[in-house]
């Protein structure tokens, strides 16, 4: 067997990482490397001509989620090479291409990008999947992309556990553990554990759970009448918090644009039949000729999901003048850096326009990854016999600071070689 670790060794973002045996190869994500401060990516793999390279002979491409840093590079794969990816992330991602063609100069190109989405593969939890003498078993986790997924990957007798991106700490994630004992763990030993690392660069942040966002939303909606959220536009459990936080007070209508609507339709019916919680119910979708729309929002109150966009810039200015600046607050609900002027690898001006209009500011957020603590314990729990890969992190040699049994900081990889009959190849 062969582990090709094209990137993700050292960065966040990115990822892709290659399975293969003598009778079928795999590549789990095919992201795009994060763009900087200016919007540049510097992707060596950003060509038709480089990712037709790069798919050369592979059978499939598994994506864990829809996020660009993982499943950017989609629409520049060769079409009889199969793109598997889950079942609802497919109509998110559709939706979200369909929102993107609407840019100008880039219909035809979004459109081009919507019917390879169409021509997707699609997987749902637990339902193994068999390329060549590979199995791919997906199993939902939670993470700020809803429809993330987990594989547990067999073949040549060999165990594999590709993380994808998770955590521990949101509202889908009540039984994480529990289902590592009963999903992972009880059809016996895991040989390799690919994970990501993404907070091994902020060992020491606070990481909140989803349930205490949702609980400090609620004090500040008790103070604010009018609540402007920025927040991702695709995330199910954060978008939930302020739905329930809002419907809490009477009258209060829930507010965005048509994209938001949509979305949020999406994941009332596809995830809502498990769980009320995932239902949000009435949903307005903004227009500044809507009197009776305006006059409710203005005379009841409000939570709006906003984006830095122009038609957002447009809304604010026909609103903000009609709204008292002492009861309208906006809730920065993304990464801290991303508004931080001194970060210029990461802070984003249009982010830093938006904040600069509103008199109040709260930022409320945690992490849509695995914090430290949760990572130790993934690893300690599923202690695996041959070794750990740590990937989409800046910081991967971090592993070794974490709490982990004696036994195992000498098995984490970061550096390609020969180990139990894989041949591990590690991109720098």
């Amino acid at each position: 067997m062969k582990i090709t670790i094209h990137r993700g060794i050292n960065q966040i973002g990115g990822c892709i990482t290659e399975i293969a045996t003598e009778k079928a190869r795999i590549i789990i994500d095919l992201g795009q490397n994060l763009p900087d401060n200016d919007g540049n990516n510097f992707d060596p793999f950003d060509s038709k001509d480089a990712i037709e390279k790069l798919c050369n002979g592979v059978d499939a491409i598994f994506y864990t989620h829809y996020h660009g840093d993982h499943f950017g590079h989609f629409h520049s794969v060769p079409d009889n090479v199969k793109q598997y990816i889950g079942a609802t992330a497919q109509k998110i991602a559709l939706r979200k291409y369909k929102q993107l063609s609407l840019i100008p100069d880039k219909k035809a190109e979004m459109e081009r990008a919507m019917e390879k989405i169409r021509k997707m593969l699609t997987f749902t939890d637990r339902n193994t999947i068999n390329i060549g003498d590979i199995k791919i078993k997906p199993f939902f986790v939670s993470h700020s992309a809803y429809d993330s997924y987990m594989f547990i990957i067999e073949a040549q007798g060999k165990r594999i556990v590709h993380t994808g991106d998770f955590r521990d700490h949101g509202f889908l994630s009540k039984n994480f553990y529990k289902f590592i004992d009963a999903c992972v763990l009880s059809r016996g030993k895991v040989d390799l554990l690919i994970t990501e690392g993404t907070m091994l660069s902020r060992l020491d942040e606070p990481v909140k759970t989803e349930g205490q966002i949702q609980s400090d939303a609620q004090e500040l909606m008790k103070k604010y009448k009018n609540v402007f959220v920025l927040c991702s536009s695709t995330d199910l459990e954060r978008l939930a918090g302020f739905k329930k936080s809002v419907r809490l007070f009477k009258n209060r209508l829930l507010v965005g644009d048509g994209f938001q609507k949509d979305i949020l339709k999406i994941f009332t019916d596809e995830a809502a039949p498990k769980s009320q919680v995932w239902n949000f119910g009435k949903v307005y979708d903004f227009c500044k000729t809507n009197e009776k729309l305006v006059k409710k929002m203005i005379d009841n109150g409000f939570c709006m999901f906003i984006r830095p966009t122009q038609k957002f810039e447009d809304y604010l200015n026909f609103l903000m003048p009609k709204l008292n600046p002492d009861k309208t607050v906006l809730i920065y609900s993304m990464w801290k850096e991303y508004v931080n002027p001194a970060n210029k690898a990461h802070r984003k001006e249009n982010y830093l326009e938006l904040l600069s209009r509103f008199a109040s500011v709260e930022e409320l957020h945690t992490s849509g990854h695995a914090s430290p603590k949760c990572l130790a314990r993934v690893c300690n729990k599923i202690n695996p016999a041959i070794g750990i890969i740590p990937i989409h992190s800046e910081y991967s040699e971090n592993f070794k600071s974490l709490p982990l049994m004696e036994n195992m900081r000498e098995k984490i990889f970061t550096t390609s070689q020969n180990i139990s009959d894989i041949k591990l190849i590690i991109n720098k």
